[in-house]
């Protein structure tokens, strides 16, 4: 019995380490930045989140210098509202209201408002954002300097929770995984997607794809983007650029039906990998989960003294290194023992409802989704 603890403890603890050090291969996050250089940052907008004026606005007081463009919903009372009211507080950053229609049946929300709004950008380059997103003055700099070299930047997330357990929970599962998902592969291979909670892209890259029209019947717009960049041959940087995500996470109800989309998604991105990265990504981040469930469970039928340290010493290993990781990428530990142990043993129950319901909801929307451009709205 005592075989059953220590064998998943040394799997788990070496590709723990192995994540560890090819992540730390890719170097350090920027350094500070007074100013970051002028640029166009479209942001898609939707009402309903508490935290959604002060993300916005919190960007604003970072860039002023930039030009920012607000996709908003006809229909959207509430978030044209905010919109409104951040613009006449900040009258003088430039921000421009853009109203869009509904998007057509099986199109993408996101993608079918930046279709809209590409025609708005000016500037050599442009930033996308989501709107519960904040990008540090440092973290732009770092994106636009990358696209001297490269097509598109893109930065590692990292969730700021707001107290309440759910809202923790969501912020562990982020920071322990962001740097330790996006980073150890690009030792080996380009990166397979982006991260579409904030990227630059620079202008005549996104001519070359044809804007974002084509991408719109397309459910994951980072994956979308990413896919069709690669195939007009363009390079994307994965950035360690941190970029801050604060979403108002209401409940457990809330946090799963938040874990089922991403789950989802990811489950689209491995059905258009090569077999080669498939078993790259189930190796460093589908088994140790898995692992770590066999370890416990183990040590509680064994009962022995010997397999009980075993898992302790696998535990402290795991809180020190997810420590360093994310004070070494966003300048600050963020690990919260229970919430980190929690949210990695709840990852196969999740991966089996994306498997098993393709139903999702995005905040007030609903969809059915039988492949990545194969989706419709449900009641």
């Amino acid at each position: 019995m005592l075989s059953l603890v220590l064998a998943p403890c040394l799997i788990y603890a070496a590709l723990l380490l192995a994540k560890i050090a090819l992540a730390l291969r890719r170097g350090a996050p920027p350094g500070a930045s007074t100013e970051a250089p002028v640029t166009t940052v479209l942001q898609p907008i939707l009402g309903g989140d508490p935290a959604l004026s002060e993300v916005l606005e919190r960007n604003l007081l970072a860039l002023p210098q930039c030009r920012f463009v607000w996709l908003l919903d006809t229909d959207d009372a509430v978030g044209r509202a905010v919109a409104e009211q951040l613009r006449e507080r900040h009258a003088a950053v430039a921000i421009t209201c853009l109203e869009c229609p509904p998007a057509p049946a099986g199109h993408n929300p996101k993608m079918h408002k930046l279709a809209i709004a590409a025609a708005q950008v000016a500037t050599p380059h442009l930033v996308v954002l989501d709107d519960d997103t904040e990008l540090p003055a440092a973290s732009l700099a770092a994106l636009l300097a990358a696209l001297e070299t490269s097509d598109l930047a893109t930065g590692l997330p990292c969730y700021l929770d707001d107290g309440r357990f759910a809202s923790r929970l969501l912020a562990q599962f982020v920071d322990n995984n962001a740097a330790l998902t996006y980073l150890p592969l690009l030792n080996f291979w380009p990166p397979p997607s982006i991260n579409g909670m904030g990227y630059a892209l620079r202008l005549d890259a996104l001519a070359r794809m044809g804007g974002f029209a084509p991408l719109t019947r397309q459910l994951t717009d980072d994956l979308a983007v990413a896919t069709q960049l690669q195939r007009c041959g363009g390079r994307i940087h994965q950035s360690t650029a941190p970029l801050f995500v604060r979403t108002s996470v209401r409940d457990l109800r809330h946090y799963a039906q938040l874990l089922h989309r991403w789950f989802l998604f990811a489950l689209l991105l491995m059905q258009c990998q090569k077999p080669a990265v498939r078993a790259s990504i189930v190796l460093l981040h589908g088994l140790p989960p898995l692992l770590l469930w066999t370890a416990l469970i183990a040590a509680v039928c064994a009962m022995q003294p010997a397999a009980l340290i075993a898992v302790a010493a696998l535990l402290l290993l795991r809180s020190l290194g997810l420590r360093g990781v994310q004070r070494h990428f966003t300048g600050a530990p963020r690990h919260a023992f229970v919430a980190s142990l929690l949210a990695e043993l709840l990852q196969p129950l999740h991966a089996l409802q994306a498997l098993l319901q393709r139903r999702i909801r995005w905040r007030t929307r609903h969809y059915h989704v039988r492949a990545n451009d194969d989706f419709e709205p449900v009641p």
